[in-house]
């Protein structure tokens, strides 16, 4: 028959364990390990113990034993259980690392089940991961850092016209938005329904193209446009016409364009040098989200164009020329706001990161 071990405190381990069977802040297993022990010191058996502190026999049998072979550190901290380790935090930092920094062998990117399959893990454990870390290697956003040797006198030049644009004088912003479809769908979609979005054909009729020429004033957001089916430097100085006739006499125009050789070309350069209350301004090369029009005909294409159906060029060039009507009714521009430094800040830390990155 197993005999409990006698317990004989020191004055300190005595100390110790009434401070922690008292403690409020003790834990309560530490608490009940304490009180184990102080009655075991007493000279009390197991059989007394137990019910005493409304625990198992089992319990205090161990807490005894425990405290008998290691002392007070016997009871303070958990003995290291048995079993398989736990691997989730490793298992984790290597599925992050796996997905940020390496590709699977003939696939441009992991899955989960190719990530799973390759670390021996379970789909789940990958979902969880890429959720926690905000990871979505299925998803990419395309950039491009302007390589142009004048970036920075461009770029500040033109953002000084959007926020402070020049007194006297009209800013303009202007593009072509080049072979835009006449799409007509193969069959009549389906309207909206409660618990169905609208449907629309994958197939398609194509009817012809137009290029919508256009330009937004900053100050007071009148668009300017028109379409034609060309867009050669004869078609852009037929628009520098239009937009000659469009604005105040008296003022200058200061036109924000891209670097299209359209816009360059020697007879565009004379017809310039004519007019001369035109002042152009050249946003930097691969830079179109500098050019405040670029946002306009994202606001065409989501709202008139994408989803539209269209028998032959001309009703789709209604269909634009309408909605520009309805723009100008109530114009709106919209308000630029980040300022040249924040923009070459952030050029600079994109330019680190990709200086940086190992090519693939």
């Amino acid at each position: 028959m197993k005999i409990a071990p006698e317990i004989v405190l020191s004055d300190e381990e005595r100390a110790t364990l009434e401070r922690w069977s008292r403690g409020r802040s003790t834990p309560a297993r530490l608490v009940l390990r304490s009180q184990i022990v102080l009655l075991a010191a007493e000279g009390k058996m197991n059989q007394e113990i137990a019910p005493r502190l409304k625990t198992a026999l089992k319990t205090v049998s161990l807490w005894r034993r425990r405290f008998a072979e290691r002392r007070v550190a016997g009871i303070e901290k958990d003995a290291p259980r048995g079993g398989r380790p736990k691997t989730g935090k490793r298992m984790a930092r290597l599925i992050v690392e796996k997905t940020t920094q390496e590709r699977p062998a003939n696939a441009t990117h992991w899955s989960t089940r190719t990530l799973a399959k390759y670390l021996g893990t379970s789909r789940s454990m990958v979902q969880r991961v890429w959720k926690a870390n905000g990871l979505k290697p299925h998803l990419t956003r395309t950039f491009k850092l302007s390589n142009d040797p004048r970036f920075v006198e461009k770029l500040i030049d033109v953002v000084g016209l959007y926020l402070n644009p020049p007194e006297h004088a009209v800013v303009v912003s202007a593009d072509e938005k080049t072979q835009i479809q006449a799409l007509d769908r193969t069959q009549r979609g389906l309207p909206i329904h409660r618990g169905r979005c609208g449907t629309m054909t994958h197939d398609y009729k194509r009817n012809g193209t137009t290029t919508l020429f256009a330009a937004i004033e900053l100050v007071n957001g009148k668009l300017i446009g028109t379409c034609m089916s060309r867009h050669r430097h004869q078609e852009w100085i037929k628009f520098l016409k239009l937009i000659d006739a469009e604005t105040p006499a008296g003022l200058d125009v200061h036109l924000i364009a891209d670097n299209y050789a359209t816009h360059k070309h020697p007879r565009v350069q004379s017809w310039l040098k004519r007019h001369t209350r035109f002042h152009m301004h050249f946003i930097p090369t691969s830079s179109s989200w500098l050019n405040l029009i670029e946002r306009w005909f994202r606001e065409i294409t989501d709202k008139r164009l994408r989803r539209g159906t269209f028998r032959n060029v001309e009703q789709l060039i209604e269909a634009i020329m309408a909605f520009i009507k309805e723009h100008n009714d109530n114009p709106q521009s919209f308000v630029w706001t980040a300022k040249a430094e924040d923009i070459l800040a952030k050029v600079r830390r994109a330019r680190e990161v990709l200086d940086k990155t190992p090519s693939a």
